[in-house]
């Protein structure tokens, strides 16, 4: 059985195997927003889309960021990487219905009198949803990053996952503080 230990420190080789990611904290983006963005990235690496999320094999590997971006340009600095061969391009958005053909929809705070209404948009498609907001896995996202004693941890709503026919890694699975079924 591997130990939390190696899978931690599976996740950090493997995001230093993609090259260096130069997200130091700005003035536009606080050291925890700077983290969540790299946990953006290393929680697509444990994600698998099925066939028909992307419209061509070099389509890229797309993150939208719903409503005000508390990302700054830490996320900006994340479209020089890649995922399992695909390009990652970052956009931002301001309705749900311009986050057809995103791979990975962040819901920002602003958002959260819409969330019913974005998750059910949303809720056959294609798309990871991750957001920091109260009880988002628990609402139906698949993805709720928390922030705890200074740590980043998240939860995953695998039910979700499977409704938008997204394999998570068991390594993934196995980080998670809570898995919802």
């Amino acid at each position: 059985m591997i130990s939390k230990r190696l899978i931690v420190f599976l996740i950090v080789l493997a995001l230093l195997a993609a090259g260096p990611l130069q997200l130091s904290a700005t003035n536009s983006a606080s050291r925890e927003y700077t983290l969540k963005a790299v946990f953006l990235y290393n929680i697509a690496l444990f994600v698998e889309w099925p066939e028909g999320a992307f419209t061509s094999e070099q389509s890229p590997l797309t993150i939208c960021v719903l409503g005000n971006n508390p990302f700054g340009e830490a996320l900006d600095s994340l479209s020089r990487q890649t995922v399992k061969n695909r390009k990652l391009a970052v956009r931002q958005i301001n309705r749900v219905e311009e986050a057809a053909g995103c791979q990975i929809l962040f819901v920002s705070a602003t958002e959260k009198m819409r969330l019913d209404d974005i998750l059910t948009a949303v809720r056959n498609w294609n798309v990871l949803t991750i957001s920091d907001l109260d009880n988002f896995a628990y609402a139906g996202g698949i993805v709720q990053l928390i922030t705890l004693e200074d740590k980043i941890r998240f939860e995953i709503n695998l039910k979700s996952a499977q409704r938008a026919k997204l394999k998570i890694s068991s390594k993934l699975l196995k980080l998670a503080r809570d898995i919802i079924e």
